[in-house]
């Protein structure tokens, strides 16, 4: 069945492109992560079968429900800290359940900001893959402190993320790929994937058109720059 039939309609949860991460946004959060109800996202949900993708800025749902449709044994979850476009992704995997009952149970959709309280909901390795899908740039030097890719927040993301995990990014802002590229390779728990590792991935095809961002980037004829990163052990002194 054609996704695009009853689906929600983005016209209706149109919102602004940019949004201040720093600011007190308004967010329920579990005090840690074993007080999550994940039964609230996912039908079926069991414990031994957490959320194991995390797509940190999903936008509107396209790679989420590409990941469901291709890893249907796999809990998929997208945060988004818009509230708008949070809405429109789940209004979405609302649309598909109803059009294809017992598909599409294991992705879901969370509002929530990343920087903040990634900690309060996953614990320590849980994760396996992890993606960043072209990020907001923030161009301006003084909002560079509110880009998803930081010293600080790598820390985070190599806690959550388990060893022999997978970090993907993608963005078609050449400055913010080389920025994001620095502070991966200075970091000292994640390493990059080789070329040939990188393309023998069957998930970094998906990445490319998958998401809003990307299809656009395809359409203007601009460039992609991806790169796929693996969490390693701590080799530092106990």
């Amino acid at each position: 069945m054609s996704e695009n039939r009853c689906l929600p309609q983005k016209r209706y949860y149109r919102c602004r492109a940019h949004t201040n991460p720093i600011a007190d946004h308004s967010f329920d959060y579990p005090l840690s992560p074993e007080e999550m109800d994940w039964t609230l996202l996912y039908p079926n949900y069991n414990p031994e079968n957490p959320v194991e993708f995390l797509d940190i800025g999903c936008g509107y749902g396209g790679l989420c429900v590409t990941l469901a449709e291709n890893y249907p044994q796999t809990l998929t979850l997208g945060l988004e800290i818009r509230v708008k476009v949070c809405d429109y992704v789940k209004d979405r995997i609302a649309a598909l359940r109803t059009q294809c009952p017992q598909k599409y149970e294991n992705v879901a959709c969370l509002r929530t900001n990343a920087m903040k309280y990634l900690p309060n909901f996953f614990r320590k390795a849980q994760l396996r893959k992890l993606f960043f899908l072209f990020p907001d740039p923030h161009f301006k030097k003084q909002k560079h402190k509110w880009r998803i890719i930081s010293y600080q927040l790598l820390a985070e993301y190599a806690y959550v993320l388990a060893v022999d995990g997978i970090v993907y990014i993608a963005t078609d802002v050449k400055e913010l790929y080389d920025w994001m590229l620095e502070h991966f390779n200075q970091f000292p728990l994640f390493e990059r994937l080789s070329e040939e590792e990188t393309n023998n991935d069957p998930i970094v095809p998906l990445l490319f058109d998958s998401t809003e961002e990307g299809k656009k980037v395809t359409r203007n004829g601009g460039e992609k720059y991806i790169a796929v990163f693996r969490r390693i052990e701590d080799s530092s002194p106990k």
